[in-house]
C-alpha cells in the first residue's frame, strides 16, 4: 500500500517517508509553520520583473498594480485551500487527487504537474545561473563559461541535495533562506528607490479591461497556480486537529506578502526606465544590477540565487513525489535525484544552446496553466464535497472505492483544456501559435479578448462546477 513508516528524521537525514499517509505519531507543528518555506519560495527577485510584464499588456501602474495584487492573492488563495487537503488526508497532493481521479485515472493530472514542476526548476536554475554570470561580468571577474559552469553546479547541488534530505532539510533551509533574502531584498530597494520617476510611471496610459484581465490571469499562472499541486505535500505532516483556517491563512500570507510588495515595486522601477524594461526581457534577474551600486553586486547575487533556490528547492522535493504516485519504483531520495538529474540537463541546454528564453517560459506558462487550472477546480470540488475526509488505504487501492479510473473527472479535464486553450492567444513561442481558436465571436486573435487569457478562468470554472455537478453524489457516498 505504501512505504514503511520510520522513527522522525532530523534535518541532517534522509526523509524516509514517500508517498505513504504520515502515521500519526509523525504528525507535528502548527498552521504557521508553513509561513517559512512558503515565504521563503516566493520572496524571489524574479517577482520585480513581472512589473516588465504586466505593463506590457499595454496598461497603467494602477490597473497593473491591482492586475498584480489579486492575481498574486487569488492564486495562492487556491494554494492554500489546496494546502487543506495535506492536513485532512496526511498524504502528497498528487496522491489526494487520486480521490478524484480514480488510483490509475490520476496518472493525467500527475503527468501535467511534473511537466510544470521540472519546468519551473529548470527555469529557476537557469535564472540564478544567468544573474551570477551577469554579476561576475560587472566585477570583471567572470571567465566566461568556466566561472558560468562553477556557479551552475554550485547552485544545482544546493537545491538536488535539500531535495533529497527531504522535508525536515527543506523546512530548516527554508527558514535560513527566508531570513537572509528578506534582509537583502529591503536593502535592494533601499539602493534602488531613488530611480523612481514618480512622473513618469503615472504617466502610462490606461489600458482595457480585457487587457488588465491579461495581466491577472498572468500574474496567477506565474505565482500561485503553479504552486497548487504541491500545496499538500508542506501541510501533510501537521496534526489533523490543526485549524483549517490556519492552514489556509498562513500558506496564502506567507506566499503573497513578498511577492506583492516586489511587483508593485517592479512595476514602479519598469514605469520609469524603458531601458530597464528592455534588459529585463533578456535577462530577468542580471537586468537589476544595472541600477546597484558595484559593492552590493555581492550581496545582491546572494539574495537571487537563495530567493530563486527557495522555490526550487519545493519543486524539486515535489516533482520527486509526484514520480512516486505516478509509479516509479524507486525511493523518494532517488526519485528526486532523478529530477535532479533533468534539471540539469534542461538547464544546460537553455544556458548555452537556447536562442531564446521569456517567450518560450511566458508559453510553457501559458499552455500548461489551463490543464492545471481544470485540474485545480476538480481537486477543490472534490475537497469540499469529502465531508468525511480521505479514506487512507482507497488510495493507494484501484480496486477500492475510488476506483481504477473516474473517466468523469478525465473527460472533464480534456474537455475544459480543449476550451480553455481555445480561449487564450499564446503567440510567445512557435509551438503555441496553434491556441486562441475558439476566440472567433470575441473578435478572433487580434480582438479586444485575445491576450485576456480567459481560457485559464474558464477552465477553473469548468474543472469546478462540472465536477460537482456531476459527481457530487458519488463522493457523497464514499466512506
Amino acid at each position: 500500500m505504501s512505504e514503511p513508516i520510520r522513527p522522525e528524521a532530523s534535518a541532517t537525514s534522509i526523509e524516509v517517508n514517500g508517498i505513504n499517509v504520515i502515521a500519526e505519531d509523525e504528525r507535528k507543528g502548527e498552521p504557521r509553520d508553513l509561513f517559512m518555506p512558503w515565504f521563503a519560495a516566493n520572496i524571489s527577485i524574479l517577482a520585480i520583473p513581472y512589473g516588465v510584464w504586466l505593463l506590457g499588456f499595454g496598461i497603467s501602474f494602477w490597473q497593473a498594480t491591482i492586475a498584480g495584487v489579486l492575481g498574486v492573492i487569488a492564486s495562492f488563495l487556491l494554494v492554500g485551500f489546496s494546502s487543506l487537503a495535506g492536513k485532512v488526508g496526511s498524504a502528497p497532493t498528487m496522491i489526494l487527487s487520486r480521490a478524484a481521479f480514480g488510483v490509475r485515472g490520476n496518472a493525467l493530472p500527475s503527468v501535467i504537474g511534473y511537466l510544470i514542476l521540472v519546468g519551473w526548476e529548470i527555469v529557476l536554475v537557469t535564472l540564478a545561473t544567468l544573474a551570477t554570470n551577469t554579476v561576475l561580468g560587472r566585477l570583471g571577474w567572470s571567465t566566461g563559461n568556466v566561472s558560468m559552469i562553477i556557479s551552475f553546479l554550485i547552485i544545482a547541488a544546493i537545491i538536488m541535495a535539500a531535495g533529497i534530505l527531504g522535508f525536515d532539510a527543506i523546512m530548516k533551509v527554508q527558514t535560513w533562506i527566508t531570513w537572509a533574502t528578506a534582509v537583502l531584498t529591503v536593502v535592494y530597494i533601499a539602493l534602488t528607490v531613488s530611480h523612481i520617476n514618480l512622473a513618469n510611471v503615472m504617466a502610462i496610459p490606461a489600458g482595457s479591461f480585457q487587457a488588465v484581465l491579461g495581466a491577472l490571469v498572468l500574474a496567477m499562472t506565474g505565482f500561485g497556480l503553479s504552486w497548487a499541486n504541491s500545496a499538500s505535500d508542506y501541510s501533510r505532516y501537521l496534526p489533523r486537529t490543526s485549524s483549517s483556517s490556519g492552514v489556509v491563512a498562513w500558506t496564502t500570507f506567507g506566499a503573497s506578502v513578498a511577492p506583492i510588495v516586489l511587483v508593485i515595486y517592479g512595476l514602479l522601477l519598469a514605469g520609469s526606465d524603458e531601458k530597464l524594461s528592455e534588459a529585463v526581457n533578456l535577462d530577468p534577474i542580471g537586468a537589476l544590477t544595472a541600477i546597484l551600486p558595484l559593492w552590493f553586486l555581492i550581496p545582491f547575487v546572494i539574495v537571487a540565487i537563495l530567493g530563486l533556490v527557495g522555490g526550487a528547492v519545493l519543486d524539486i522535493y515535489s516533482s520527486g513525489l509526484t514520480l512516486l504516485a505516478l509509479g516509479l519504483p524507486v525511493k523518494r531520495w532517488q526519485a528526486a535525484a532523478l529530477d535532479g538529474v533533468l534539471m540539469v540537463i534542461g538547464t544546460i541546454y537553455i544556458v548555452w544552446f537556447a536562442q531564446n528564453f521569456i517567450g518560450p517560459f511566458q508559453a510553457f506558462l501559458i499552455t500548461l496553466g489551463v490543464p492545471l487550472a481544470v485540474w485545480v477546480g476538480i481537486f477543490l470540488a472534490d475537497l469540499m464535497l469529502r465531508r468525511q475526509g480521505y479514506h487512507d488505504e482507497a488510495l493507494f487501492d484501484a480496486k477500492g472505492p475510488y476506483g481504477s479510473v473516474n473517466w468523469t473527472s478525465v473527460i472533464l479535464m480534456v474537455v475544459g483544456s480543449v476550451i480553455g486553450w481555445g480561449l487564450v492567444t499564446n503567440t510567445m513561442a512557435s509551438f503555441t501559435q496553434w491556441q486562441g481558436y475558439l476566440l472567433g465571436p470575441l473578435g478572433g486573435k487580434e480582438g479586444p479578448w485575445a491576450y485576456s487569457n480567459l481560457g485559464v478562468l474558464v477552465a477553473i470554472l469548468i474543472g469546478f462546477f462540472g465536477y460537482w455537478a456531476l459527481c457530487g453524489r458519488r463522493v457523497r457516498q464514499q466512506p
